[in-house]
C-alpha cells in the first residue's frame, strides 16, 4: 500500500502542472520529501498510459529537458507532438526552452499531497 500511495501523490502534483509547462520526475520527488525517489515516480507515470487526459504524464521529463518517458507512450512521437502542442521546441528529444517552460512544484504548489 506504501507504493499506491505514493503513486497517487505523484498524481495529484502532475495533475497541477499547468497547459505549456513541464518539470522533473526530481522535482515531483522533492516536492514529496523524497528527494533521491525521482525514478519512483516515473514508475508511478508509466501506470497513466490510458489516462492521458487527467494525468498528463508527458509534461515530466528529466531534469536536463530530455524525453525519457517517449517509448511509454505508445505511439511514435506522441509525447513530442504533446509537448510541441504546448510550445515546446524538441530538437533530438531534448526541449530546447526547458528553462523557459519549467515548472517547479515546490514554488508553485500550496497544498500538501494525499
Amino acid at each position: 500500500m506504501r507504493n499506491e500511495s505514493f503513486f497517487y501523490k505523484v498524481y495529484d502534483v502532475v495533475s497541477e502542472i499547468p497547459y505549456g509547462k513541464v518539470t522533473s520526475y526530481g522535482a515531483i520527488a522533492n516536492f514529496l520529501g523524497t528527494k533521491r525517489s525521482a525514478r519512483m515516480v516515473g514508475w508511478a507515470l508509466n501506470q497513466t498510459k490510458t489516462q492521458l487526459e487527467s494525468i498528463p504524464a508527458h509534461r515530466v521529463v528529466n531534469r536536463n529537458g530530455m524525453l525519457t518517458g517517449k517509448q511509454h507512450f505508445g505511439a511514435n512521437d506522441l509525447m513530442r507532438q504533446l509537448l510541441e502542442s504546448e510550445g515546446a521546441i524538441i530538437v533530438n528529444d531534448k526541449i530546447i526552452n526547458f528553462d523557459e517552460m519549467f515548472w517547479d512544484p515546490a514554488r508553485e504548489l500550496s497544498f500538501e499531497p494525499k
